[in-house]
């Protein structure tokens, strides 16, 4: 998958869907369910397509007044990266990576991982709240 320069709106969504149809197995699943989710929570937020290389070709990334959340795919792993997640609660505990920092949080999705969907959303709701109260 190529990229040229930084494709937003339907090209960063194209980019999305032809990564989750290029995983073509559970990872492609999980970050095509999560993308739902996140559409769910906020049908403002914008889908881009960042930091693509000749060695990687980009990273998902859905943006509201500032970066949400980063959608990466490994070889056992599905990682949402929150650029403030350290900022926001997180009741529920969804969190599980990158728990250390003081700025970003992430969740790590596995294959047979289950995420609680009404979390997840109000997780999303939050970090968009922070990113505009911030941009304030």
């Amino acid at each position: 998958m190529k990229s040229a320069g930084k494709p937003d709106g339907e090209d960063a969504s194209a980019h999305i869907t032809a990564r989750i149809d290029e995983l073509g197995d559970w990872r492609g699943e999980v970050l095509a369910h999560v993308r739902q989710l996140i559409r769910e929570a906020d049908p403002d937020i914008r889908e881009e397509w960042k930091w693509a290389k000749p060695t990687s070709g980009g990273t998902p990334v859905w943006s509201h007044d500032g970066i949400v959340c980063t959608g990466e795919s490994y070889k056992d792993k599905v990682k949402l990266t929150f650029a403030r997640g350290a900022s926001i609660k997180d009741p529920k505990k969804l969190f599980n990576a990158s728990l250390d920092g003081n700025t970003r949080r992430a969740i790590d999705l596995r294959e047979r991982d289950r995420i609680d969907e009404a979390a997840f959303r109000q997780l999303i709701r939050a970090a968009v709240a922070a990113n505009t109260a911030r941009k304030k």
